[in-house]
């Protein structure tokens, strides 16, 4: 199956199984896209995210190793898709300390599989990454943009920032439509059990219920830009449809500690959180961003872009999201 010439948009999502993908994936087809979807193993892959939006019959699933080169040009090649949106990899962290060979190499292989597959077609295929803020490391308080430097302190964030050197020099040695979206932390609720907003709101809905569990955390005073993750797939589309390809900072421009997260979701229930919450040693990571904080002017200066939630609303919708399932 491939996309025909003078039909629908077509977009190839590459790791269609993870929340941005399944979210991505409704919002192409809402806009009349044609939307393939990537797997590694589609006999083994639950695309339980595209089941809870209700548009998994309509994305066309094809199986594709982002980390082998044959594998992604077979599929480009015989699809042709009009863009890509490459959002495939280990995607933790927490545990890129645990796995950082395998976190590296997750996240540029398939960047780099990409970029070289379209710049061999010739096409004029639309590339998007999916980067990260953990590229810029501590900024001690001072909100990055697109004009920080790097500086990453764990393996996701160290692989998040070679992938985004990766797309700028195909973009300006070799002229591809392609950008980057340094995306700042963004949840719902498909995200796994092993996030720690997951962890938190599932905990704080059981507790809220009756349960007499306590939820364990490591380093609470930690600060984040956190967003509601259906908002940031807008941004990905749109930074595909300017003329002049570019990476943009996505976020809500705004940073409150985990603390203040955890206080709000048990808030939601009556409850007040520290009578729920243990903080263990043991949980926290080797090394740690202490301020993540972001400037999204330049997304909607250009892309007319702006987050809509803010923390208290993002967890009242993680809240009422869990609580519906």
């Amino acid at each position: 199956m491939s996309c025909e010439i003078g039909s629908n948009p077509c977009a190839l999502i590459v790791g269609v199984s993870g929340q941005d993908g399944a979210y991505l994936s409704k919002f192409l087809i809402d806009k009349g896209y044609d939307v393939f979807g990537t797997s590694r193993d589609l006999h083994k892959a639950s695309f339980l995210g595209l089941k809870y939006l209700g548009v998994h019959s309509q994305v066309n699933q094809v199986e594709m190793d982002p980390c082998d080169f044959e594998s992604v040009y077979k599929i480009i090649s015989s699809i042709q898709p009009h863009e890509v949106y490459n959002l495939a990899a280990q995607s933790s962290v927490g545990l890129s300390f645990m796995q950082p060979a395998e976190t590296i190499r997750s996240i540029t292989l398939p960047t780099l599989n990409i970029l070289e597959t379209i710049r061999l077609l010739k096409k004029s295929t639309k590339f998007y990454n999916a980067g990260s803020g953990e590229v810029f490391g501590e900024t001690m308080g001072r909100r990055a943009d697109e004009t920080s430097g790097f500086n990453p302190v764990s393996p996701y964030g160290v692989a998040k920032a070679a992938a985004t050197h990766q797309v700028a020099m195909y973009r300006n040695i070799y002229g591809l439509h392609a950008c980057t979206g340094i995306l700042f932390n963004h949840e719902s609720t498909l995200r796994p059990d092993t996030y720690v907003t997951k962890k938190i709101i599932s905990a704080a809905c059981r507790i809220g219920d009756g349960s007499r569990e306590k939820l364990e955390l490591g380093n609470i005073n930690i600060c984040r830009d956190w967003g509601f993750a259906p908002e940031y797939v807008d941004a990905m589309w749109k930074m595909l449809q300017i003329e002049k390809p570019q990476d943009f900072v996505i976020a809500t421009g705004n940073s409150e500690s985990l603390k203040y997260f955890v206080e709000q979701a048990f808030l939601y229930f009556d409850l007040n959180w520290e009578d729920h919450v243990i903080v263990e040693s043991n949980l926290m990571r080797p090394a740690e961003i202490e301020i993540g904080s972001a400037n999204p002017s330049k997304a909607e200066k250009i892309l007319g872009w702006r987050a809509k939630s803010n923390l208290s609303d993002l967890v009242k919708n993680l809240i009422r999201d869990e609580l519906s399932k």
